[in-house]
């Protein structure tokens, strides 16, 4: 009877790992002909077939973990997690009320997040940035109201289409805000009517693009290089663990000798 514990040990293996993210991107390539129409055409049903197969292969994966791991193990990590989500999303028939799942197949893709360590440790950092991306993302709420309301009562009356009522006006102010033909397409045409109307808007931007948006980049990065350390850290701690292991065996293996050496 087939272990568990071999089971685990198999699908740790790094040969393992690289034939899932092969069948991965062999997958998603398998996806992106299906939009094509005269391809589907030529080989509709070849194509589908693999993509049933690669889908095979993936529950086969998510059925092995379950067994090495056990229910409470395999859920009790969230990438199986999304795993599970990733694959269960693809299984469920794609009714006419729910063809839409046809096109999140495409979701496997970013099975190649669980299984790529640097990318692992990417995610990681996005998500252990989040409390301090609240923050930031409040604060830049807080700016984004007050330059709407000051950006509508100063030029809706003129420019409507830009800045008639908060909704246009903040979207207005966040195309400024990531410099997308920001000066040419709005700030210049706003000038002809209000010389002094960069007085309003160079302050946003200093403050919103070049303050706000850079300390969001900071506080990624730093999140990112706490999530490195901490995987260099547990990666020491396991080599320690192995390497004290081993010599403890050594040292058994010695008092035996030494105690079969012993005159009686």
């Amino acid at each position: 009877m087939i272990s568990r514990t071999r089971v685990g040990s198999f699908l740790d293996q790094s040969s393992v790992q690289n034939f899932i993210l092969g069948v991965i991107l062999f997958n998603a390539i398998i996806l992106g002909m299906e939009t094509s129409a005269p391809i589907m055409d030529r080989v509709g049903g070849l194509i589908t077939l693999l993509d049933q197969l690669c889908l095979a292969v993936f529950v086969v994966e998510i059925a092995a973990k379950l067994f090495a791991r056990g229910v409470a193990g395999f859920f009790s990590r969230g990438w199986n997690i999304f795993d599970f989500v990733i694959v269960g999303i693809s299984l469920v028939p794609a009714t006419q009320g729910l063809s839409v799942l046809r096109a999140l197949r495409i979701l496997r893709l970013l099975r190649v997040v669980s299984v790529a360590p640097s990318l692992r440790r990417v995610v990681e950092g996005l998500v252990n940035a989040l409390p301090g991306m609240g923050s930031v993302f409040l604060l830049m709420g807080m700016l984004f109201y007050i330059g709407s309301v000051m950006a509508t009562k100063l030029f809706g009356a003129h420019f409507p289409e830009w800045f008639g009522d908060l909704g246009r006006s903040a979207y207005s102010l966040f195309q400024i805000m990531t410099l997308e033909s920001w000066s040419m397409g709005i700030v210049r045409p706003v000038m002809e009517v209000f010389p002094y109307a960069w007085a309003f808007f160079v302050p946003f931007i200093m403050v919103t693009t070049f303050a706000v948006v850079n300390l969001l980049v900071g506080l990624i990065v730093n999140s990112m290089q706490d999530a490195h350390h901490a995987e260099n850290v547990e990666r020491t701690d396991s080599y320690r663990d192995e390497v004290m292991g081993r010599l403890a065996n050594i040292e058994a293996l010695l008092k035996a000798d030494g105690a079969k050496g012993r005159p009686d």
